[in-house]
């Protein structure tokens, strides 16, 4: 099996003068990159790193670091790739942490989960998983060639990490940009000349950019090829909005995780525009539904198993089949719709309710800029909605007219009983609601 360093050594001798990487207004060819990754290993060597060794690196948003990442790959390390801000105390727990464990043959990545409902976990992915991703994303959304896809998120996680390697297989252009922190630099970055350009965003880029920047984006849509969103739920008005400022463009919306690998994909600009659709599996990918109704998966592209944890391991791994906590269905295509995550289900009076299809339904109203329905304690239902409004610039919480928004759209005992205006919803920064915040929130009696 080739790995995705083996594709850029096959670059640096059939493309030796394509654009690998750009980022801010460093370019570096195929054959520059396959030379700074050889040069970089072998200090590495020198400086006693060895095959199986995990290694802990910060996920700058730059060129060294892709090069520091594949070097290490190439003389048989372990790379943890770790946020680029967190504090030296925290980078160097984290190492020492994980240094003793030993991992399978053939892992390549230690990659953290956010811990949106708990703990964050440390997956280990091999390098087949790295190469079956690839190949999911190239057969799934088409990548190609004359591709230069804008990766403008963390290098530390599946979302952007894994936009790496299909452009690398491909001899493709990776351009790195440093989040959306500079919605200039952001749309600067399809200036560059390419005959096809796509990127991925979190929904909560697609909602800023939506608000902040609609003119620009519709300005990309003879040159945006696709756009993919995951890692959260996509509201389906903004789904509406992408697919209006956009007419000609591909937009996925994908189902992955850091456990699964990428597994299946919708092109949601299709006609239908079908709100919590995932699409089919992709090739190296199967999906099952339990018997309650819990999405299960299978194939090439899922985790060996979080490191150090065995048991931990045991209870979602076995038999090859990975069994996540996220609800769905299969529809009479084969296409997966999600409907929440069963550590989310809220329990209101004996039904049971997604807070993300009340979220869905709430961010629809035009006033709403964000939102978060959380459970609240009740002394007859036991559990009741509360929903944790944002609205627009120059807008007030009207209760009453937000209430009946709900009632058009959801059964009667998914309305929120109470509603509460904040000036932000707490999220990761992948767009994530951070409902490990809110659960401790309402235990500490903060709503």
């Amino acid at each position: 099996m080739m790995t995705i360093e083996d594709y850029i050594e096959r670059n640096a001798t059939t493309y030796p003068d394509q654009i690998a990487v750009v980022c801010n207004n460093e370019k570096c060819t195929y054959k520059a990159l396959h030379e700074r990754i050889k040069r970089r290993a072998i200090e590495l060597k020198e400086a006693n790193f060895r095959d199986g060794q995990i290694v802990c690196l910060r996920a700058n948003s730059s060129i060294d670091f892709l090069v520091d990442y594949f070097a290490l790959h190439l003389i048989g390390c372990v790379v943890a790739p770790m946020e680029k801000d967190m504090s030296e105390l925290s980078f160097q727990k984290i190492s020492s942490e994980l240094c003793p464990h030993p991992v399978p043959k053939g892992s390549a990545d230690i990659l953290y989960t956010t811990g949106t409902t708990g703990k964050s976990k440390g997956v280990i992915i091999s390098h087949q998983a790295i190469i079956a991703d690839a190949e999911n994303l190239i057969d799934g959304q088409g990548f190609s060639h004359e591709l230069a896809f804008v990766v403008n998120g963390p290098l530390n996680h599946i979302g952007s990490l894994s936009k790496i390697y299909p452009i690398v297989m491909l001899g493709a252009t990776i351009i790195i940009v440093d989040g959306l922190k500079d919605l200039n630099k952001f749309f600067d970055a399809f200036d560059y000349p390419a005959p096809k350009m796509a990127t991925f965003l979190v929904p909560a880029s697609i909602r800023i950019l939506i608000q902040l920047g609609a003119g620009r984006l519709s300005s990309l849509s003879d040159k945006m090829d696709f756009i993919e969103t995951g890692a959260a739920a996509i509201s389906h008005s903004d789904m509406m909005s992408l697919c209006q400022l956009l007419p000609t463009t591909r937009l996925y919306n994908t189902y992955a995780s850091t456990e699964t690998g990428i597994i299946s994909t919708y092109n949601y600009n299709d006609g239908r525009c079908e709100v919590g659709c995932l699409g089919k599996p992709m090739k190296h990918s199967q999906i099952m539904i339990t018997d309650k109704g819990l999405i299960a998966c299978k194939g090439k592209t899922l985790m060996s198993g979080y490191v150090g944890d065995s048991e931990r391991t045991a209870s979602v791994l076995k038999d090859g089949v990975l069994y996540t906590s996220d609800i769905g269905m299969l529809d009479n295509e084969g296409m997966l719709h999600l409907t929440g995550r069963e550590d989310d289900v809220i329990n209101v009076g004996g039904f049971k309710v997604a807070p993300t299809e009340v979220e869905d339904a709430a961010l629809s109203f035009p006033e709403v800029k964000d939102c978060v329905c959380i459970p609240v304690d009740h002394i007859i239902t036991g559990k009741a909605l509360k929903l944790l409004v944002v609205m627009k610039e120059g807008k007030g919480l009207n209760r009453k007219a937000l209430a009946l928004h709900l009632k058009s759209k959801l059964e009667s005992y998914k309305i929120p009983m109470l509603y509460s205006e904040v000036e932000k919803v707490e999220r990761t920064f992948n767009g994530k609601i951070n409902r490990k915040y809110y659960t401790d929130a309402v235990s500490a009696a903060k709503f």
